[in-house]
């Protein structure tokens, strides 16, 4: 009697719905499509030359702190002991200062981004939806969450190519996206 419920657990197992094997499938890497049509590439831009004085600003401070320390360094046999402690401790006080500033600029960049970039990831979507529609895919999966795929599943750049076309723009060339600009991060404090 337990040989039909076995033999009938192995067919189930053995052969898979028959909607699984008629499922189409496709790939889309959606941080690409976004940075890479004309729109996202315009956005980079403005965000690079929005940030690049403030970034500029934080490596001058950053550059005259290390200045300060090699001075600091350097005076350790001239300076009383009250004096240097002083000095250690305004410099470490400014470095902290530094640390903020940076994760504040980091912050702030991050939701400018995050605002400049939401309507064309919203548009992106969906040019995403249609083109699903459109052809028949019962499933588009973000290129982040899959290991590995074959390549004629990829469907980014139609959608950086449909996307532009919407917006009246040149198809995006092939080059990197300019990107929002990564701020160096200021030394670690030193005791």
């Amino acid at each position: 009697m337990a040989l039909p419920v076995v033999g009938l657990a192995l067919g189930l197992v053995a052969s898979p719905p028959a909607a699984a094997d008629s499922m189409k499938i496709a790939v889309v890497d959606t941080q690409r499509a976004v940075l890479e049509t004309e729109e996202g590439l315009r956005t980079q831009a403005a965000l690079k030359k929005h940030f690049d004085k403030r970034q500029k600003d934080l490596d001058d401070k950053q550059v005259s702190l290390q200045k300060e320390r090699e001075d600091i360094e350097k005076q350790k046999g001239v300076l009383s002991k009250a004096a240097l402690e002083a000095r250690v401790e305004k410099w470490q006080r400014d470095m902290a200062e530094l640390q903020t500033v940076f994760v504040d600029y980091n912050k702030e960049l991050q939701k400018k981004q995050s605002e400049l970039t939401q309507p064309i990831f919203q548009k992106a979507m969906g040019i995403i939806r249609r083109l699903a529609t459109q052809n028949g895919y019962d499933m588009i999966v973000d290129r982040q969450a899959v290991p590995y795929f074959r390549s004629d599943l990829d469907l980014t750049d139609r959608v950086i190519t449909e996307y532009n076309q919407a917006s009246g723009a040149a198809p995006a060339g092939s080059g990197a996206p300019a990107a929002a600009p990564a701020p160096a991060a200021p030394p670690p404090a030193k005791k």
